[in-house]
């Protein structure tokens, strides 16, 4: 019986462990994303509408990436180019290497939106992902 208490603390703090890791965690006004080639890491971010966001951008390629987010319901479909451009509502450059935090205003209208490494080729091999902006509930 005199187990119970330390069943009990034990019980506790996996609870607590597995509840601030578990599942999504809501939207969030700043978020890190690594760039190696071809790929986002994390590929999805969820943000509350019209509010300051803050990203942290890590390059860990070895060539220049992008990280543009399109307007609502814009793709560059097949193919990255400079006619996509007027498309994006914002992108971010990091050298390879490097680090860069920078800011910008979620947008408004709830819903999700196509982001994409603008550098050559690397929207065509598959280096996307969504950026899911969320209303005030």
């Amino acid at each position: 019986m005199r187990r119970s208490p330390f069943i009990f603390c034990v019980m506790s703090v996996m609870l607590f462990v597995l509840s601030a890791c578990g599942g999504s965690q809501g939207p969030s006004t700043n978020f890190k994303v690594d760039m190696i080639e071809f790929t986002f890491m994390p590929s999805e971010f969820t943000v509350p509408a019209g509010k300051e966001i803050t990203v942290t951008a890590v390059n860990g390629g070895a060539v220049e990436h992008e990280f543009d987010i399109f307007k609502l319901g814009q793709t560059p479909g097949d193919k990255f180019d400079e006619a996509d451009k007027p498309n994006v509502y914002w992108q971010l450059k990091v050298a390879p290497g490097e680090t860069q935090t920078a800011t910008f205003t979620a947008p408004a209208e709830a819903g999700e939106y196509y982001v994409t490494c603008g550098t050559p080729g690397h929207h065509e091999a598959g280096m996307n992902g969504k950026l899911i902006v969320v209303g005030a509930k």
